[in-house]
């Protein structure tokens, strides 16, 4: 099937949705509004490696809505037909924001320099020329990724812990079986697009030593602690 990876997408487990259900969405759907949802104007499909691990790579499709001009949002699945999944989020940013972000932060951003002039992240569908006026601005900036399902060991459920995600930032790190088989998947070729961005140009103070987990692994683990207590207030009645 065009545009889907079928290996890595074993199937949700669950009892099919019955006619009553569908049938109630479409009446919700009528009647409320889906403003968040709505803002979504654009489809980006990259790469993202686990931030401990860059043998595990996963094709990331990004549904992005711009909150202003220097920060977007974007809903990551799987695949991008109506059965994707939901696999995680990630958050753009200028890298003027970037700069305001603390010290102990910044590791858990990567830049998408390398990202865009290496055509590994592309618009599905839309023309080169219109794609390139938005990397122009991409290039520029930096990402924060969480993955909530990892869809690269056959999970049929979001199991375990959310984890922190990086992106590719030099050659011969991507995958090269994953990068074929999504440029033909959808008719694109990443060497032919490098040669048409040769000349974007990064952040205009460079990439940040901090970014990209200064350059070492970052792992998300879970930590047992006590749980703070509400503090207990009299009720007064009047």
């Amino acid at each position: 099937m065009e545009g889907i990876n079928v290996s890595t997408h074993p199937e949700v487990p669950g009892e099919p949705t019955q006619t009553g259900t569908a049938i109630l969405e479409t009446a919700t759907a009528t009647i409320q509004g889906f403003g968040p949802i709505n803002k979504i104007h654009q489809h980006l499909c990259a790469f993202h490696f686990y931030g401990h691990d860059m043998t595990r790579q996963v094709e990331a499709h990004h549904f992005c809505g711009h909150q202003n001009e220097e920060f977007r949002q974007c809903l990551i699945y799987d695949r991008p037909d109506a059965d994707g999944r939901l696999i995680g989020l990630e958050y753009i940013v200028s890298e003027e924001l970037f700069l305001t972000l603390p010290d102990d932060e910044k590791k858990f951003w990567h830049s998408h320099l390398y990202e865009v002039k290496s055509g590994v992240l592309f618009m599905p569908g839309v023309p080169g020329p219109i794609q390139r006026q938005d990397h122009e601005k991409t290039v520029k900036t930096y990402g924060k990724v969480i993955h909530f399902w990892q869809v690269d060991r056959g999970d049929t459920l979001p199991l375990g812990i959310p984890q922190v995600m990086m992106a590719l930032t030099r050659d011969r790190q991507l995958d090269q079986n994953l990068a074929q088989d999504v440029e033909k998947r959808f008719g694109v070729s990443f060497d032919e697009e490098r040669e048409k961005r040769a000349y974007m140009e990064g952040p205009a103070h460079g990439i940040h030593p901090l970014a990209n987990a200064g350059g070492k692994g970052i792992h998300t683990v879970l930590r047992e602690v006590d749980c703070k207590p509400i503090e207990s207030v009299p009720r007064v009645f009047v």
